[in-house]
Parts: structure tokens; C-alpha cells; sequence
């Protein structure tokens, strides 16, 4: 039984004694809320794919998609041949606008719907074109130091980004290079050369995984901006699956290419280790995808689909009660 004490006269009373709570899958933190006066649980929670609008293309975007869930882009990319179209979704339907100055495919886009930055693929051949959206029209830039297609990106807007691995003759590309508005800049390799990986966070905080080695890899690798360390591996090897997150300890990877064929699978990043979360609805590869976490997602296109998923995360909370 628990005993209480009041302390010094004052009114102020500790318990001595213990209890305890069990909770039906106790995954997640137990806390006092000061306002209600309640011990509360928060849940790890659960996430789910919805349908949203479809593409007015067609198309597999090969990481041509970036944004949030109610403000994205996307651009490039192949449908019966390679695109320039551009499109913005608003969280429910997709509308053109200007094109990109060079069709391509398999290229890298990062920032946001008004203010991004694509910069290789396959025109073809391999490509370093590099090119700055204003949120109404494309710009030619500074060219890659190395054109190459099917590469890693992370970059926050048309200023600040980064591009990393990809495949140039002669082949798997470790090469990484950031941009600053004006130019790129060589700088550490990945520890991993690669193609058809995927890549999401800033400049200064990357995190890429995924692609092919070959074979199709589940290593992962984090960026501090000044170089890249070895993480734990995807559950699910794989390539040209989509990502999302604006930091290297917060992102989510979904679809791609596995063995033997298209994943549906899902898996969250925490900065630490990944989990395997419910599947996308139509396995594919070659999506692009927006979002500003691991709880908001878009899975755009993919082996020239037009259809678009919709990620979303809650985390659930319960009242415990006491006695």
C-alpha cells in the first residue's frame, strides 16, 4: 500500500511505495499533462497510405518530386518518352505549369513547390544541366562538375541542396556535390558508390539509402556536411524508391525495385534505426515523393502511373488513470 508523508507542515506530501501500469503494446512515453492533471501515453502511433489526385501526366519521376503534402512538385521524367512537364499539387489535384527547359528523366530534384533546383538525368546522354525554379518558370544554372543520372538529392530550396551518387561513364558514381544558388562544389564521397539510390535532408544534414551496388543494397549512410558515416540498413533492399523528410533523423523510403520485382514496403528513419510500416497500395518504383517528415508523405507517378498516395501520421493518446 502507498504511504504519504506531509513534509515540514507545509501541505507538500511524497508517496513512498510502488505501482504499476501495464499498457497493451507499451511503445512510446508515459508523461504527466500539468493541465489536466493526468498521466498520458503517447503512442509511436500508426500511418496509412490514402489515394489523392492523380498526375495530368503519366510518368515515373526517378526522384523529380519535392515539397510538402499540400505544396508539391514535381517535374521531368518518362512517360512514352522523356518530359518537361512541371506540376504543382495543392494536397488534392495536380496543375501544369512551365515546363523545363529540357526533357529528361532519372534526374534530381530538392527544395520546395516554389523554390527548387533540377539538376542531371538522361537527356540523353547523362546530363549535368542544372536548372532553378522561381515558382513560374525555369532558369539554366551552373552545370554538375560530374553529369550522371538516377541520383541521390537533399536541399531545402534553390540555394541550398546537395546530390550524391548516380551512374556516368564508367559506371556506380561515390561523388557528391553541393550547391550553393550559384555553383556546385566537390566534396566528401559516399562510402558507398552507387545508382538509383535515394536521398532526402539538407545541405549540411543528408541522409541517402538504397540502390544498386550492384546488387540492390539496404545501406544507408548520414551527412553532417563534412562527411558521411555508415547507419543501420533498410529492412528491404532496393532501388529507385521514393523518400521524404527535410532531415537526416526523420525521413520516410517507400516503394522501389527489390528482388524479384516492384516493393510495396514502407519504412520509417528515426535517426537510429528504420521500421517497417503498413505498404503503400500499389507496389511500384521510380515515384517521387514530398513531405516534410516521416508523417506526411506524397508518393507520386511511378513506372508511368499517374496515380498519387497520400502518407499520414498520428500519434495516438491515452489517459492512464491512477489510484
Amino acid at each position: 500500500m502507498a504511504k504519504y508523508k506531509d513534509i515540514g507542515g507545509t501541505g507538500v506530501q511524497f508517496r513512498s511505495g510502488a505501482e504499476e501500469y501495464t499498457y497493451p503494446s507499451p511503445e512510446g512515453e508515459l508523461f504527466y499533462n500539468s493541465g489536466n492533471g493526468q498521466f498520458q501515453f503517447v503512442g509511436l502511433g500508426a500511418g496509412n497510405w490514402a489515394s489523392g489526385g492523380n498526375l495530368n501526366t503519366a510518368r515515373k519521376p526517378d526522384s523529380g518530386s519535392d515539397g510538402t503534402l499540400t505544396a508539391a512538385i514535381v517535374a521531368g521524367g518518362y512517360s512514352t518518352a522523356r518530359v518537361a512537364v512541371t506540376e504543382q499539387y495543392n494536397g488534392s489535384s495536380w496543375t501544369e505549369v512551365g515546363d523545363l527547359n529540357d526533357a529528361r528523366y532519372a534526374g534530381a530534384l530538392f527544395g520546395t513547390s516554389s523554390s527548387s533546383i533540377y539538376t542531371g538525368g538522361d537527356t540523353p546522354p547523362y546530363t549535368g544541366n542544372t536548372e532553378s525554379w522561381n515558382n513560374s518558370s525555369w532558369t539554366e544554372v551552373a552545370d554538375l562538375n560530374t553529369a550522371r543520372r538516377e541520383i541521390g538529392r537533399a536541399g531545402a530550396s534553390n540555394t541550398s541542396g546537395l546530390i550524391a551518387g548516380g551512374y556516368a561513364s564508367p559506371g556506380y558514381q561515390a561523388i557528391v556535390e553541393t550547391w550553393n544558388g550559384t555553383g556546385w562544389t566537390e566534396v566528401g564521397d559516399l562510402n558507398t558508390a552507387r545508382s538509383g539510390l535515394s536521398g532526402t535532408g539538407t545541405a549540411t544534414a543528408a541522409l541517402v539509402a538504397a540502390g544498386d551496388t550492384p546488387p540492390r543494397t539496404v545501406n544507408a549512410e548520414v551527412w553532417n556536411g563534412s562527411s558521411w558515416t555508415e547507419v543501420n540498413n533498410l529492412n528491404t533492399g532496393r532501388m529507385y524508391a521514393g523518400t521524404t523528410g527535410l532531415s537526416s533523423t526523420d525521413a520516410l523510403l517507400f516503394g522501389g525495385l527489390a528482388a524479384p520485382g516492384n516493393t510495396a514496403n514502407t519504412e520509417s528513419w528515426n535517426g537510429t534505426s528504420w521500421t517497417e510500416l503498413n505498404n503503400l497500395a500499389t507496389a511500384r518504383q521510380s515515384l517521387g515523393g514530398a513531405g516534410a517528415s516521416g508523417s506526411s508523405a506524397l508518393a507520386s507517378g511511378g513506372a508511368s502511373s499517374a496515380a498519387t498516395e497520400e502518407w499520414t501520421f498520428s500519434h495516438p493518446i491515452k489517459t492512464v488513470t491512477t489510484s
